[in-house]
């Protein structure tokens, strides 16, 4: 893979994972279409969404020093911030899913999962799920009344991004909107539950990578995931401010006029499949 590919793929994943549209999708759709690249595979993808989810680390940085403080204080026997403690461990509980399902599938994530006849099938669908949850969640509750039973929901409607054409962020705010959360609030803990998950998936892809003949070096990796943190922390910084008055109607036409297109590319022979 050339520099400006891997860039162009980097550009792509910070532009689209905090967006309801699947990263995950569009890298595995620009591989199939940039002749040299091809697909980027799991490992390239999954490294590059480090540099999003440092974005993540920069925007939420005050939460997330506040998770931990309360966490540490909650274990050392003093006087902590019971919501912030409650919330780290909602976390750490809801990644248990996606870490379980992931190891479990993991040659079948990185092989038939990524048949492009799947994420096209899986931007349709869940672009219908996303206009549903968005149409008829009461979107009343805060993140502060996130209880258990809801927390592992979501770790399991994240779960569901191992899938490519899911979105990450798509299913868990999906999933949220209909247990009840606000818009802002239901993607808040989104991108809170993706900071393990995709930390560790990047960092085990890293470690299985080593030793192994790389399909797309070390060079355009770093350039995709240092163009993946500019561009989406840039995209977060927007998409946090419009999340509370936007619809998500515009994101559901996307994901299915995209689906239908990538649909119509592989029927008709343009794109192949693998």
């Amino acid at each position: 893979m050339e520099i400006w590919e891997a860039a162009v793929l980097g550009l792509l994943q910070g532009l689209t994972e905090f967006l309801p549209v699947s990263s995950s999708a569009h890298l595995r759709i620009a591989g199939a279409v940039m002749p040299a690249a091809h697909d980027p595979g799991a490992a390239f993808t999954a490294i590059v969404q480090i540099g999003t989810e440092l974005a993540v680390l920069l925007y939420f940085r005050r939460e997330i020093l506040a998770i931990w403080r309360a966490m540490a204080q909650q274990i050392g026997g003093r006087a902590f911030d019971a919501d912030a403690a409650r919330l780290g461990w909602l976390i750490a509980i809801g990644t248990l899913p996606i870490v379980g399902l992931g190891l479990a599938f993991a040659d079948l994530i990185e092989t038939a999962l990524r048949n492009l006849y799947v994420t096209a099938a899986m931007l349709i669908c869940f672009g219908i799920v996303l206009g549903l949850a968005d149409r008829f969640g009461s979107r009343k509750k805060a993140l502060r009344q996130l209880g258990w039973r809801a927390g592992i929901l979501l770790g399991f409607a994240q779960a569901l991004a191992l899938i490519p054409g899911v979105s990450r962020s798509g299913a868990t705010i999906s999933a949220g909107l209909l247990l009840g959360f606000r818009r802002e609030d239901a993607a808040r803990y989104a991108f809170l539950l993706a900071i393990p998950a995709v930390f560790g998936s990047g960092f085990y892809q890293l470690f299985k990578s080593m030793g192994v003949p790389d399909q797309v070096g070390l060079a355009p990796t770093a350039v995709g995931t240092a163009v993946a943190f500019l561009s989406g922390y840039m995209v977060i910084v927007a998409f946090m401010r419009l999340i509370s008055t936007a619809s998500f109607l515009p994101f559901v036409c996307y994901r299915i006029g995209l689906g239908l297109v990538l649909l119509a590319l592989l029927m008709t022979g343009c794109l192949a499949p693998v």
